[in-house]
C-alpha cells in the first residue's frame, strides 16, 4: 500500500483528476460557458498534467538508458586498456606497436584516459634498451643488431605518439605532463604541442630533441643528460623554472630563439661550438 502511495503514476492520474474537476468547476461558474465546453476545456488541462508526466518518465528513460551506456563504455574502455598494457610485453615488435596504437586510439576518445597513456608511453622507453647507435664499444651479433633494430622502431613509434596525443599549442584544456628521466630516446619532437610539467633528468638522446613552437607551461628538467644530436628550440615558450644543469649537447645549440620566463639554470653545462645564449 505505501509502495502504491508513492507512485508518480498514481499521484499523475489523481493530479490530472483534480486538475479537470477544479477547471470544469471554475468554468461552470460563469454562465456564458456551457457544460460541454468547460468538461472539454478540463479535460485538456487534466490531460497536460499527464503529458507532462510522460515528457519527464521518458526524459527519466532516455538518462538510465545513457547511463546505462556510459558504464559499458567504461567497462568496455577498461578492457581495452588492459588487453593494450598486456600486449605491450609480447615478444612480437608488430604487436607492441599495435597495442600502443590501441592505447593512442584509447587516449583519442576517452580523454579521462590520456595521462595515463601518457605515463605508460613513458615508462616503455625508460625501459631498458640497448642499440649499436648507443652501445657502440660493444660487439654485436648480426641478429642482436636486427633485434635492437626493430625495438628502435617500436620506440619511435612511442615516441609519435606522445607528440599525438598532446594537446596543440595555444589551445585550452587539461595540462598533460611527460616524465621521461632515464630514458634512452631516438626521435623526440613535440612540435607545436603543449606541455604541462616535463622531466628528462638522466636522459640519453640520440637523434634530436625538437620543441620547435612548444609551449611548456610546467618546469622543464633536463639535468644529468647527453643529447649526442640537436637540442632544437625554435620559439619555445617556457613559462616555468627551466633547469639543464649538467646537460651535454654535442651539437650547437641556439638559446636566442626561444623564449623564457627567467633565465635558465646552465650549471656544469656543455653545448656544441657555436652555441648562442638568449
Amino acid at each position: 500500500m505505501k509502495r502504491l502511495l508513492k507512485s508518480p503514476l498514481l499521484w499523475t492520474l489523481l493530479s490530472s483528476v483534480v486538475v479537470l474537476v477544479g477547471v470544469t468547476a471554475w468554468l461552470l461558474t460563469d454562465r456564458a460557458t456551457s457544460r460541454g465546453d468547460a468538461l472539454k476545456t478540463g479535460a485538456l488541462a487534466g490531460g497536460a498534467i499527464a503529458a507532462l508526466y510522460g515528457l519527464w518518465l521518458n526524459d527519466r528513460r532516455r538518462r538510465t538508458e545513457e547511463d546505462r551506456h556510459e558504464i559499458e563504455r567504461s567497462r568496455i574502455s577498461d578492457e581495452r586498456f588492459a588487453k593494450s598494457i598486456e600486449l605491450l610485453g609480447n615478444e612480437a615488435d608488430q604487436v607492441r606497436v599495435g597495442a600502443m596504437h590501441s592505447l593512442a586510439g584509447l587516449a583519442r576518445t576517452r580523454p579521462e584516459y590520456r595521462q595515463t597513456v601518457l605515463d605508460v608511453l613513458c615508462a616503455y622507453l625508460r625501459r631498458p634498451f640497448e642499440h649499436p647507435s648507443f652501445d657502440r664499444d660493444r660487439e654485436w651479433e648480426p641478429a642482436d643488431k636486427a633485434a635492437a633494430e626493430r625495438e628502435r622502431l617500436v620506440r619511435r613509434a612511442a615516441e609519435r605518439l606522445i607528440r599525438d596525443i598532446l594537446p596543440h599549442a595555444g589551445t585550452t584544456g587539461p595540462t598533460l605532463s611527460l616524465n621521461l628521466s632515464d630514458a634512452r630516446l631516438d626521435k623526440l619532437g613535440l612540435l607545436g604541442r603543449r606541455v604541462g610539467w616535463f622531466g628528462a633528468d638522466r636522459c640519453e638522446v640520440l637523434t634530436y630533441l625538437d620543441l620547435t613552437d612548444t609551449q611548456l607551461s610546467g618546469k622543464f628538467l633536463l639535468e644529468n643528460a647527453t643529447i649526442h644530436g640537436g637540442f632544437v628550440l625554435t620559439r619555445a615558450s617556457f613559462e616555468r623554472k627551466v633547469s639543464l644543469d649538467n646537460l651535454v649537447v654535442e651539437t650547437p645549440v641556439d638559446f636566442s630563439v626561444a623564449t623564457f620566463a627567467e633565465p635558465p639554470s646552465l650549471e656544469g653545462a656543455e653545448f656544441g661550438a657555436g652555441s648562442k645564449m638568449s
